[in-house]
């Protein structure tokens, strides 16, 4: 698209050419109000205002309503900037022009020749796709312009091939798991996916795992019809700008060192991760389970033991898993059962009957429970301090925590140095759904 005027040097007509991946604020004379319009990353050739600019609503500066310039008006000032929303980052350009705006005729040709978009195949399309993001299969290049912008809180790419070394890259050094949770249409031309990525950094001998989860915001071309921008929010921090210091931080947090044995656990699903707590979807399992006396205590752990090492009514031996949970079932936190989780090939038709009748075997329906992951001494005093920070969290972002919560312990403490304990506190939750 161009804008066109009379030049003041002479009389003949003045063209001037919007440049890729741009945002320009025109500032008008006259009785017209200023208007900002906003070019977001697609091309201007053969184009139409109306579809590639719109008016949005910048601090202390008013803008229009419509689409943008919908009948000729003068500007005084055209002001451009790369990326952003913050106009104190335009560097303003006067000019000697007055420059008015319309469609060339060659513009409105090109513009009805353009193909129009299908968005709902779009969307179906990165649902077959995305799964393939770390795979031997890859996700389908062709499907992205050659200039594709990515971002996020700490990378930025503005090439196809950028793109694809950033996956690259990650594959080879985080071995990372992708989930796709959503893909929506949120946008003329965006389409917003939500997801989750754990990762191991594979370079450090602990193997850490990295967990994210967030939303990408994938911009579609009008012009070609194909993906020209990924940017990624994570749950996890506020600031999600390139660069962030807050993103930088909430990955070296993720390096410290947590031991977890190479035991058989409970399935789940991290569908959100915050910077206070995980919030898992689990699978149904089966404890066996007695009386203990404290969230932090041990009463009751040899009986537990017992049946999975032959105390049963079969003398069969269960193999062992991890953690070992602790729950306390009431507000108060005061009436407490210990409980160790068996195999998820056992069920409750072929598992021996316990010997003491203090031992009891239940089946968890699962379900969704927020997770608050912390190491060292899981003290009586420290358990309570963090399960009381994980409930006013939850509150705090409007979820509905039930009453009582879990201790998971994953290590034996005799043999795990203190600061390598992997311990969890969880909080069943009345209910959850992904935005």
């Amino acid at each position: 698209m161009n804008l066109i005027g009379p030049s003041v040097a002479s009389s003949r007509t003045a063209v001037r050419n919007f440049e890729f991946r741009s945002t320009y604020a025109f500032i008008t004379n006259g009785k017209h109000q200023p208007t900002v319009l906003w070019h977001q990353d697609i091309g201007d050739k053969g184009s139409r205002w109306s579809e590639h600019l719109e008016s949005p609503s910048f601090p202390n500066l008013p803008s229009t309503p419509g689409p943008g310039f919908c009948r000729p008006c003068v500007a005084r000032a055209i002001k451009r900037r790369h990326q952003g929303n913050n106009l104190s980052n335009l560097g303003p350009v006067r000019l000697k022009l007055k420059w008015i705006q319309r469609a060339s005729p060659e513009d409105q040709a090109e513009s009805s020749l353009k193909p129009t978009i299908n968005m709902d195949r779009l969307v179906e399309f990165l649902y077959d796709d995305l799964p393939h993001l770390f795979d031997d299969q890859g996700i389908d290049r062709t499907a992205y312009d050659d200039c594709v912008k990515f971002r996020d809180p700490i990378t930025k790419h503005d090439t196809l091939s950028g793109y694809l070394f950033n996956i690259a890259f990650l594959k080879t050094a985080f071995q990372p798991m992708f989930y796709l949770h959503s893909v929506k249409q949120t946008g003329p031309y965006d389409i917003t996916t939500r997801w989750t990525m754990v990762m191991k950094f594979m370079p450090l001998p602990w193997k850490p795992e990295l967990i994210f989860t967030g939303t990408s915001v994938m911009g579609i071309n009008p012009a070609t019809g194909k993906f020209c921008s990924h940017v990624d929010y994570w749950d996890s921090i506020q600031n999600n700008e390139y660069f962030s210091l807050e993103g930088l931080l909430d990955v070296f947090k993720q390096l410290r060192i947590y031991k977890t044995p190479y035991l058989e656990t409970p399935k789940y699903q991290i569908l959100k991760r915050t910077s206070n707590y995980e919030v898992r979807r689990y699978e149904p399992f089966i404890v066996v389970e007695t009386d203990g006396d404290k969230l932090s205590g041990s009463k009751g752990f040899n009986d537990v033991a017992g049946y999975i090492f032959g105390k049963n009514s079969t003398q069969e031996k269960i193999p062992m898993t991890t953690p070992v949970f602790t729950q306390a079932l009431d507000n108060k936190l005061s009436k407490v059962a210990i409980q160790i989780v068996l195999p998820l090939e056992k069920d409750m038709n072929n598992l021996p009957d316990p010997s003491q009748e203090r031992i009891s075997l239940r089946k968890v329906q699962g379900g969704m429970a927020a997770v608050l992951k912390f190491s060292g001494n899981p003290s009586e005093d420290v358990v309570l301090e963090k399960e009381m920070k994980l409930r006013k969290s939850l509150e705090s972002d409007g979820l509905r925590p039930k009453i009582g919560c879990l201790l998971a312990r994953y290590n034996d403490p005799g043999r795990t140095w203190s600061f390598m304990l992997r311990n969890e506190v969880l909080i069943w939750l009345e209910e959850f759904e992904l935005c």
